[in-house]
């Protein structure tokens, strides 16, 4: 069963901007293992969709109230789907919704990134 639906949009250029303007703001947003892929750091286009999945991803559960950004981390299996990893306050909040999975997808062209995420009991 569905429990929650979420999506969100980034405006690329405006989080590179924010990203430019607060120099700490992505260690804030992102755990250090998402800051990066294959050793490199991740492309901004990148970034800007995990940003919107996190984002997505409070819609869905309902709340943001407890939530932290580093327990809800993207992470990609090993042929690039994205998925989450939960953890304290965030998978504590998901488990308290009865929510037992969620499906994530990610998206980024022309300036923009999109994240859509789906929970389920």
């Amino acid at each position: 069963m569905i429990i929650g639906i979420g999506v969100d949009v980034v405006d690329i250029a405006r989080f590179e901007r924010a990203l430019v303007r607060t120099p700490t703001l992505k260690s804030r947003l992102f755990a250090e293992g998402e800051q990066l892929k294959d050793g490199q750091p991740m492309p901004l286009r990148s970034l800007a969709g995990r940003f919107a999945a996190k984002e997505a991803l409070i819609k869905a559960l309902g709340d943001s109230t407890g939530v932290q950004w580093h327990d809800m981390q993207v992470v990609s299996d090993p042929l690039g789907n994205p998925s989450f990893l939960l953890r304290d306050s965030t998978r504590t909040i998901a488990e308290r919704r009865g929510i037992s999975s969620f499906h994530l997808s990610m998206s980024h062209d022309a300036g923009i990134a999109i994240a859509y995420v789906i929970a389920e009991s």
